[in-house]
């Protein structure tokens, strides 16, 4: 039986998908939607700051999901139903990518059913809304459920590039069962640790618990370059008082 092989790897050098042009959501003539995000240029990493969920991390926000929103705010959602596939954990081991399922068992959790429930969500109502995700876009021959597979490594390999925790952390900006912070506050921090960008923060009853990243895309999803831009979105989040709770494995009180 053949080994099989990494879809990140199998398409690195597939296709001639430039990322010199223009990033998505700023072209100006047609495009190749197979090369360029879109309508969905306009794409977001999010993570929850989970407080009850069982195994979160306390050193780490975790994964929600990697969006394609069209470049006016407005988003498709659920585009190919028969490409909902069951079962992500089977698929990833099945296509070598066993490594980044053991990531996604301990930085991608649910805080609602099960973590599997969770990716199949995550994929069948935003990855399948990738145009460069298309099963036309992809290599001859790629095994079933290939364009999945790429679309879990890649959210993996960006959310692995923002340790929000860690950036607020740098800031002094610990959870605390006492403290609240400013946005001014919260926001400062992540544009100072990712290099000047500013997300969207989320709030619920004044407790921070949501972040969104966002960027947009030159070339494919799978091999593409994402560009780092400021929120289009304003926060959710009072402008004070905003609590950071800890997560409720802990009992250290800040």
């Amino acid at each position: 039986m053949a080994t099989p092989v990494d879809p990140l790897e199998l398409f690195k050098n597939f296709g001639s998908c430039s990322t010199s042009g223009p990033a998505s959501c700023h072209n100006t003539t047609a495009v190749n939607t197979c090369c360029t995000e879109y309508p969905g240029g306009l794409l977001l990493q999010t993570q929850f700051w989970d407080t009850d969920v069982a195994g979160s991390p306390d050193d780490s926000w975790t994964i929600h999901g990697l969006w394609p929103d069209n470049c006016d705010g407005t988003y498709k959602s659920s585009c190919d139903p028969s490409r909902s596939y069951k079962d992500i954990a089977s698929l990833l081991t099945a296509q070598n990518a066993g490594s980044t399922l053991e990531y996604m068992k301990k930085y991608w959790l649910n805080n609602a059913g099960s973590s599997e429930e969770l990716w199949e969500h995550e994929w069948s109502k935003h990855g399948t809304c990738y145009s460069t995700l298309e099963t036309s876009c992809l290599p001859k021959n790629s095994p079933k459920g290939a364009e999945a597979v790429a679309f879990f490594e890649t959210v993996v390999k960006l959310f692995k590039t923002l340790p929000t925790y860690t950036w607020l952390a740098n800031a002094g900006i610990t959870p605390s069962s006492s403290k609240t912070y400013t946005l001014s506050e919260l926001t400062a921090a992540l544009k100072k640790g990712s290099g000047g960008y500013t997300p969207a923060l989320g709030c619920q009853s004044g407790n921070l618990n949501s972040i969104s990243w966002y960027y947009n895309l030159k070339g494919s999803l799978i091999n593409g370059e994402f560009v780092p831009i400021n929120s289009p979105q304003s926060s959710s989040c009072p402008s004070s008082g905003i609590k950071y709770p800890p997560r409720q494995s802990s009992s250290k009180s800040y």
